[in-house]
């Protein structure tokens, strides 16, 4: 499904972290390769949320890749998803923004974003490091906040469920896993911003 037509205030949408914010697939596919020899898979090999269920790599492996990127985000050459910077930039200059990451570790995405964001940038993001798949809905609420935009289609519909609307940011684990509305890139979630909201 595409966005909907109507423009939402720069205040009350907040994001993911990993699949939205930042490049997971591309940091852990590299790692993967480069480090475990494991490279013949693509993004589009990724299907399911639980990767160990959908690429021939052994679990052990797989914690291991993902534990490094989420406990130093930088030396593990975590990038950016194309567009995000500007679409954040120019959404700082109007609002806060929030960031709800199911990480347990706090410092490793705030150093991340120190690293990719200008300092004026930085002041305006809250990020919250929550540690939960499942439990974002708390602090989605705390903040305030209407739309939420995740690469989880578990955590879409428990936000649908909890009267928040969710928006699932496009990536092969989550197709035909909902039927929530999708956005494919950073350009259609700055469309749906309102800049000059009433």
């Amino acid at each position: 499904m595409k966005p909907p037509v109507f423009k939402i205030a720069p205040g009350e949408i907040g994001f993911d972290f990993d699949g939205v914010i930042a490049d997971i697939a591309e940091a852990f596919l590299r790692i993967a390769c480069e480090k475990y020899r494991y490279c013949s898979f693509t993004a589009e090999d990724i299907t399911s949320f639980q990767v160990e269920e959908c690429l021939n790599i052994p679990l052990p492996v797989v914690e291991e890749i993902f534990n490094d990127i989420l406990m130093d985000s930088l030396a593990a050459g975590l990038k950016p998803m194309p567009g995000m910077r500007d679409v954040v930039n120019e959404l700082a200059g109007m609002a806060q923004v929030t960031i709800i990451t199911a990480r347990p570790q706090w410092q490793p995405v705030a150093d991340w974003l120190d690293t990719f964001f200008p300092a004026r940038t930085c002041r305006k993001i809250n990020l919250i490091a929550m540690g939960d798949h499942d439990g974002k809905i708390s602090y989605i609420r705390e903040q305030g906040l209407k739309y939420f935009v995740d690469d989880r289609a578990r955590t879409c519909e428990i936000l649908h469920d909890s009267e928040i609307t969710p928006f699932v940011f496009s990536q092969p684990w989550n197709r035909n896993r909902h039927t929530f509305q999708t956005v494919e890139n950073w350009q259609e979630i700055r469309a749906m911003v309102d800049a000059d909201p009433a």
